[in-house]
């Protein structure tokens, strides 16, 4: 029994050897939110999975929202959380929150638990070198999501620069305006999106709170393990891609379309995803290429 156990052990390891020889030298941008942000053990498993992507010659990036975060804070003051179009409306006193908790707080936290791990994270905002410079956000329709902003110039300098030295760099989405003298809010899919296409990155992973697209939204048995992003308006028009799920998988096409080698919607609910993602035969969530 022992000595299979071993065997075992060691086959997974074997496995892994070609994925970790792909990857080698390569950019994974990984977009971390949802339960995994919140849920300790995930948390910790995702923490070391970067901090292993790393000690084996993987150039990663993590970009991070911090919703539940940031509704806890406004929760704290009084102020009410309010979505549009499942976007939070951020009036002037919400962006400056948006801002402190991000920034401050989130980024900071997850930098320190890389360390206590045995990773170098380095935090960086989208205002930090011109990383993420925005527009204010405002719909066809005329629908004002307040200071969100859409990117419009991703500068990746300070990025690059940091995985050039060995770091990990820790991002939060909040934008520098060149619309106007202000930060903006940005969706952190869209954002990692948009860095993932800068760093002309070999994957983007999505974290999220769904095993992947399923055929049947019912049916967690129904997963489609990968699809080329020509198929996508078939899956929309046919309704199998619909609602939340439309802009994530916008943000995957978007970045295939422009040079991103693979882009994964995964169950950040798993532990260990993004290894089992990265350096195994079987993978995890649905693959766009």
């Amino acid at each position: 029994m022992a000595e299979e156990m071993e065997n075992q052990r060691a086959q997974v390891l074997i496995e892994a050897l070609p994925h970790i020889q792909k990857y080698y030298g390569k950019t994974v941008v990984v977009k971390y939110g949802g339960n995994a942000m919140i849920n300790e053990t995930l948390k910790d498993a995702v923490i070391h999975d970067i901090v292993l992507l790393s000690l084996v010659g993987v150039r990663v990036v993590v970009v991070h929202g911090g919703g539940p975060e940031i509704s806890g804070m406004l929760k704290k003051i009084g102020k009410q959380s309010e979505f549009v179009n499942g976007l939070r409306y951020t009036d002037r006193e919400t962006m400056d929150i948006v801002q402190m908790v991000l920034c401050g707080k989130v980024n900071k936290d997850l930098v320190s638990l890389l360390g206590n791990a045995g990773g170098a994270g380095v935090g960086l905002s989208g205002m930090d070198g011109g990383l993420f410079q925005a527009v204010r956000k405002i719909d066809a329709d005329g629908t004002d999501y307040g200071y969100v902003g859409n990117i419009v110039k991703v500068n990746p300098e300070p990025v690059v620069d940091m995985l050039e030295h060995g770091y990990i760099p820790v991002v939060s989405t909040v934008a520098l305006g060149v619309d106007d003298d202000t930060n903006y809010n940005i969706n952190a899919d869209l954002a990692a999106a948009k860095l993932a296409v800068a760093l002309q990155a070999e994957k983007l992973i999505l974290l999220t709170d769904v095993r992947g697209l399923l055929r049947d939204r019912n049916d967690e048995n129904t997963l489609i393990p990968e699809i080329k992003v020509s198929a996508v308006p078939k899956l929309i028009k046919d309704g199998v891609i619909a609602g939340g799920m439309i802009p994530k998988v916008d943000c995957c096409v978007e970045a295939v379309r422009e040079g991103v080698r693979q882009a994964n919607i995964q169950d950040g609910r798993v532990e260990h995803s993004i290894l089992i993602e990265l350096f195994s035969d079987a993978g995890v969530g649905t693959m766009f290429y």
